[in-house]
């Protein structure tokens, strides 16, 4: 097979038959040298997808697997997890060539057509692309032909590191078991009942007969392997460059100057944004000098956004530290992280468009707060301890509300440090009727109580004492949140504590 320049064409694929389980070893390094397998319930019948571990196979029963090997390491299989990585390593292998397509499930095909003197040769660039997936931590096989379901069947035959001259694909693929095509089972079952085992042996056959027994996909699939047709490749998309550039005729050294080109910096990525659709969560801005000195500033949103006249305000301030010096000649914007973001629907009837836009509002202030303070959400715990019943989160999270957490009655502010009370109750175990803080003394107008806390006995504080909080009212106005101690000795005088102080 040629291209339209009369070159022939030339094809690499890369099997990576350990796919998921080298994921899963990236992801937790202590799996190392640990036998490892991925699982998944394929009717009522759990198999194993992807091993790593000897004497056992994919497509193996679990439970077999788990009789013949104990310590099997093993993991639920992610197929959209997997389908993403392979994605991922999709992008990444343009590297080499602009034209690479996926091989799903555990497989690319790289059209390296012109490329590979770049590398020093056809031999050189398939130890480049089984090197850098080594490097990367992935196992892969390797193989060239002039076809990319030839290069596939090697692979997957075993093969790697294998170049095939030009023009001799079939005679490389002849020897190859069947299931090397990934024919559907009846398929392939059926010609090893009939004694065709090898694909030399399937094409020796005539057609027609073929045909009528197994149907159209066994033709097809030897007609892509034998390279009489070509398969339509799912190409990978190069990502978008999400990125601004500008360079200056003269360097730029004022602010006002500095203002302009990062105005037209933004309105320029932000329409790559929304092409993209996507919004950004952090923007690096980079700032190139003429003495070669690269500045750099960077502002972060809690919400993907694409509102140049928002994201023009995050960089007001950190503008001020750019030191020009003899002028920067160039500068870059670039979305180093981002999400999907969709259009939105502009509405004038209030109600959910009403409710959308004071979210934006509330989120624009966020982000400008956060330029110059620490910011946090309350969230609850599930814990009735006053001072582990909240604990702090980002302040874009919307909490999950226990029941119960709007009805219970507590302080705004609760002090870091409680501070000891003298009370004067008018009964034992009654409310407070006067008590002495900070040297003075208060008497109480109203008081509401108690509210008892008893330990948790599924935590690790469960030794906590009791408690009693009374919310108090003093004759000055001041409403405190009281608490008294000592309910579980009752022949020992009760201490009293200021904990908090009430809306």
């Amino acid at each position: 097979m040629r291209g339209d320049s009369g070159t022939a064409r030339r094809f690499v694929a890369v099997h990576l038959p350990w796919l998921a389980v080298d994921a899963l070893r990236r992801r937790e390094p202590s799996l190392a040298g640990q036998a490892i397998a991925t699982w998944q319930a394929v009717g009522n019948r759990r198999t194993l997808i992807c091993v790593d571990a000897p004497h056992l196979h994919a497509g193996q029963a679990l439970a077999d697997a788990q009789a013949m090997l104990p310590d099997l390491v093993l993991r639920p299989a992610e197929p959209a997890g997997e389908a993403e990585l392979l994605q991922r390593l999709g992008h990444w292998a343009l590297r080499f060539t602009p034209i690479v397509a996926l091989d799903a499930p555990d497989g690319l095909i790289l059209d390296v057509t012109g490329c590979t003197d770049l590398f020093g040769g056809e031999l050189s660039i398939l130890a480049e692309v089984e090197s850098c997936f080594r490097r990367a931590s992935y196992r892969a096989r390797v193989g060239m032909a002039g076809n990319a379901d030839a290069a596939a069947a090697l692979v997957r035959a075993g093969h790697n590191g294998v170049v095939v001259p030009v023009g001799g694909d079939l005679a490389a693929i002849g020897a190859l078991p069947v299931t090397t095509l990934r024919l559907p089972g009846e398929i392939a079952s059926g010609l090893a009942r009939l004694g065709l085992l090898t694909l030399g042996d399937v094409l020796r056959q005539p057609r027609a007969p073929l045909t009528r027994r197994f149907g159209r996909p066994l033709l097809d699939a030897l007609d892509f392997a034998s390279g009489a047709r070509a398969r339509p490749l799912t190409l990978v998309q190069p990502p978008v460059a999400l990125l601004a550039i500008r360079s200056f005729l003269e360097p730029i050294v004022t602010r006002p100057a500095i203002d302009r080109a990062v105005d037209a910096l933004l309105d320029e990525l932000c329409a790559v944004l929304e092409e993209a659709g996507r919004g950004a969560r952090r923007l690096s801005l980079l700032a190139f000098r003429v003495d070669s000195d690269v500045q750099e500033v960077a502002i972060g949103v809690g919400s993907p956004s694409r509102d140049a006249a928002h994201l023009r305000r995050l960089f007001a301030e950190p503008l001020g530290t750019l030191e020009p010096d003899l002028g920067f000649e160039r500068m870059i914007l670039r979305a180093t992280e981002t999400n999907a973001l969709g259009a939105r629907q502009l509405s004038g009837l209030g109600g959910a468009g009403q409710a959308g836009e004071q979210e934006r509002m509330l989120s624009k202030l966020i982000d400008r707060l956060s330029q110059h303070a620490v910011l946090w959400r309350a969230a609850p715990t599930g814990s009735h301890w006053p001072e582990d019943s909240f604990a702090p989160v980002d302040p874009y999270a919307v909490p999950e509300i226990t029941d119960g957490w709007e009805e219970r009655r507590r302080p705004v502010r609760l002090l870091p440090q409680p501070k000891e009370l003298a009370v004067v109750a008018e009964v034992p175990d009654g409310p407070p009727a006067r008590l002495r803080l900070d040297g003075q003394v208060h008497r109480v107008r109203h008081a509401a109580g108690p509210e008892r806390l008893e330990p948790e006995w599924w935590g690790d504080k469960h030794d906590r004492p009791r408690r009693d909080y009374f919310r108090v009212e003093t004759e000055e106005g001041s409403r405190l949140w009281v608490c008294r101690l000592g309910i579980d000795r009752p022949s020992a005088p009760a201490r009293w504590f200021l904990h908090g102080v009430m809306a």
